[in-house]
């Protein structure tokens, strides 16, 4: 029995285990540079529980056969009509915080349904693109998979919550991409896009989220909307080369850098840790996605290769909305740092996530 542990454990991807402790580690140091400023250790020692948690679950998945997913559609659908039963939910039963529900509250901790719900996603669109990758130049099959991912997008949407759609949006395209999609048919989706987005601005987007965006273009108030950004740009350039050192980042410990152990805390890593800290992030991050990449590479079947890319996707895509949002080139959005940022939900599922690729590693 050892023996067939042993082996199994020799199999995993660690390039992917040992990028995704660091990456963690680099979050705790942030998160806990927070917490020295605040003089408030709680946060810090739930991040703490929650990495056990998410490090343990991922590696239960990789003895997981990823392949019960992939020929289980009942499985998928129910899945997903859960995670579609938790966001509608959020507007009954969760409380209002800063203005949304976003979270169910259980006494201490709290639970975002849209992170399972990206995960469950990328599990559908794997599996529906799988089944009909011959025939992804019918236009129908990109109608009915935004169809499974317009539910879970509204729903994510009315919390409200635009960067979280944004989120669910780039992972339905970034796998379209993966599977093929002609060109007229990208035109005729862009073209949807500026439509909605025109529609969205006019009728659907709340005044801060207006606001958000009218103080990205028009960085004119120092103090209103755009302070956020400035306040960061000022920690990451008061980095320099080797940083300020761990917990003496003066934008973070005396308040003036928001939310430096979530949306910011890239800013709070440039300014304690500076360029090399950066370079280092940046290195073992890139690292990370290239061995997912590398897995979708190595598959042999299209469901595996769609769900690598999935995941790669949207590690992809968060890294450089939140980096973004930190150096002022998009609008602050509310996209965390994944395994860096502060936050169990989105911890524990970017692991879960991981632990369905060990699977798919092990068995190709």
């Amino acid at each position: 029995m050892s023996g067939i542990f042993l082996s199994h454990i020799k199999k995993l991807d660690w390039g992917i285990i040992v990028s995704s402790v660091l990456l963690s580690c680099f979050g705790l140091a942030g998160i806990f540079s927070a917490a020295v400023a605040k003089n408030d250790f709680l946060n810090l020692e739930k991040q703490i529980v929650f990495f056990a948690v998410g490090f343990l679950l991922m590696i239960i998945l990789s003895f997981f056969d990823y392949r019960i997913l992939r020929n289980n559609s009942y499985l998928i659908l129910i899945l997903y009509a859960i995670c579609l039963f938790m966001l509608l939910g959020l507007q009954f039963f969760a409380p209002v915080i800063r203005g949304t529900r976003g979270w169910y509250k259980i006494g201490l901790l709290s639970l975002d349904p849209i992170e399972p719900a990206k995960v469950v996603l990328i599990i559908l669109l794997a599996k529906y693109f799988s089944m009909r990758h011959v025939e992804m130049y019918k236009f129908r099959h990109i109608i009915f998979s935004g169809l499974y991912v317009f539910l879970p997008a509204f729903l994510v949407f009315i919390k409200p919550d635009l960067g979280g759609t944004m989120i669910l949006v780039l992972i339905w395209l970034g796998i379209l991409f993966v599977s093929g999609i002609k060109i007229n048919h990208f035109l005729i989706l862009l073209l949807c896009f500026i439509l909605a987005g025109f529609l969205s601005w006019n009728f659907l987007l709340q005044d801060y989220q207006r606001d958000r965006v009218l103080s990205f273009i028009f960085p004119q108030d120092p103090l209103g909307g755009s302070w956020s950004q400035e306040q960061a740009e000022i920690a990451i350039g008061s980095g320099r080369i080797l940083g300020e050192g761990l917990a003496k980042g003066s934008q973070v410990q005396y308040g003036f850098l928001p939310e430096p152990h979530t949306d910011f805390i890239f800013s709070a890593i440039a300014e304690e840790w500076g360029m090399a800290g950066v370079l280092a992030l940046f290195v073992i991050y890139g690292f990370l996605v290239w061995r997912a990449l590398k897995i979708a590479i190595d598959s042999r079947y299209n469901f595996p290769r769609l769900f690598a890319s999935g995941i790669a996707i949207i590690l992809i895509a968060q890294f450089f909305i939140n980096i973004g949002m930190n150096i002022s080139m998009l609008p602050v959005v509310g996209i965390y740092l994944p395994l860096i940022s502060y936050g169990g939900s989105g911890l524990i599922f970017t692991f879960v996530g991981l632990g369905i690729l060990q699977s798919i590693k092990i068995r190709k």
